[in-house]
């Protein structure tokens, strides 16, 4: 039986505030409904997410801020800082973790700039809402061999698309210079490369 992560409460104590600051980042209102002055619930979605955010009034009993660890991953690290820097979020310095896996809690072994090599899965940076609800971003390029359904290809937006067909476009090229000619089949290619990125699989050569 597939079980979809899809839904993370935030708790907050001003709905009002926290929607302007999560649609501020360009994140999607799906919904905002208060059958009663007591209730009231607000979905926002983060862009490319197949997973959505709720806050509101009494969807929750835990303490506002308390929210923590919450992660967005998303393909350049660098580039979302300065967009949510730009949208007024207040982001934290890229940085990456000492040991290489994963990063420690807190600020420990925490060194400033991405990972020097720009491995997958090794820059991050954070951020928090203005109840001080914490989340990290953690730039991620190539996912590792199992992480995903090589049965299942599916992407949550054009732009997700489009950045996938520029990755395979580049890597096509390579692989023409390789052969040292045209690839007259390079849809085959194409649609192997796509599925094997998303799969952590050997991609084509």
């Amino acid at each position: 039986m597939d079980m979809k992560l899809e839904i993370v409460v935030v708790p907050v104590s001003d709905v009002d505030r926290a929607k302007d600051f999560y649609t501020a980042l360009g994140w999607r209102l799906d919904a905002d409904i208060a059958p009663d002055e007591d209730f009231r619930v607000v979905q926002v979605t983060p862009p490319g997410s197949p997973a959505s955010v709720i806050f509101g009034t009494s969807v929750t009993d835990q303490a506002p801020g308390s929210a923590q660890g919450l992660y967005l991953v998303v393909d350049d690290i660098e580039a979302a800082h300065d967009e949510l820097l730009r949208r007024g979020a207040d982001p934290s310095d890229v940085f990456h973790d000492a040991g290489g896996v994963f990063h420690h809690a807190g600020a420990e072994a925490r060194v400033p700039g991405p990972d020097p090599q720009r491995g997958s899965y090794g820059s991050f940076l954070s951020f928090s809402d203005p109840d001080g609800n914490g989340w990290f971003l953690q730039e991620i390029t190539t996912r590792l061999p199992g992480r995903l359904d090589p049965a299942s290809t599916s992407f949550a937006s054009a732009e997700d698309l489009a950045g996938a067909l520029r990755r395979t476009a580049a890597a096509h090229g390579e692989h023409e210079a390789r052969i040292g000619a045209e690839d007259p089949n390079w849809p085959d290619w194409y649609a192997r490369y796509l599925v094997s990125e998303q799969a952590g699989t050997e991609p084509p050569s």
